[in-house]
């Protein structure tokens, strides 16, 4: 296939998240805004160019309280950061459909290399005569290198907030017009 311009399509797509909660547990939050920008061949994405936008406004983790208070200056500043940025600067095939993904990550302000191992789920057409692709991607960040070092420490030790923040995509994309 060659180069061409994909689409997200947010309804069959998202951006989720892990982070550990007193050392003990896990919470799962998504994203519900987000858009992607991908020149790609999908048969081969070492040459592709993505960049994909988050809205930070958009966090959901099932509890307007905990969403409200990570929208602030503790965590990700909205008002001054309102949105999280990656943009691809290599691409390297590890496997057959798998790729390693690295690029600049940006999150309040500040700018850092990330690397998401990508997955080739498939392509197709739709119902509509729509060529559409489908991807996966699994990585993690350390929020505290993006300056979001909010935390309590336990009186039985140990922090409340992880530091690690595991992150899964799931993307269906369509070829634009």
């Amino acid at each position: 296939m060659p180069t061409s311009k994909w689409l997200v399509d947010a309804t069959h797509s998202s951006v989720d998240f892990t982070i550990k909660h007193m050392m003990i547990a896990k919470v799962k939050g998504t994203f519900h805004e987000f858009s992607a920008e991908i020149e790609a061949d999908p048969d081969d994405l070492t040459t592709a160019n993505i960049r994909f936008d988050v809205t930070l406004a958009s966090i959901d983790t099932r509890n307007a309280d905990r969403d409200n208070h990570l929208r602030t200056g503790d965590f990700f500043d909205i008002e001054h950061y309102p949105t999280m940025t990656f943009q691809s600067t290599s691409i390297a095939k590890t496997g057959e459909g798998e790729y390693d993904v690295t690029g600049s990550l940006t999150l309040r302000g500040l700018t850092r290399p990330a690397t998401f191992s990508v997955t080739y789920e498939g392509s197709g057409k739709d119902p509509w005569g729509n060529e559409k692709v489908g991807f996966s991607a699994q990585g993690a960040i350390s929020r505290s290198s993006f300056g979001l070092t909010y935390n309590a420490v336990l009186e039985t030790g140990g922090v409340l907030i992880g530091d690690e923040v595991k992150v899964a995509i799931e993307l269906e994309a369509a070829k634009a017009g």
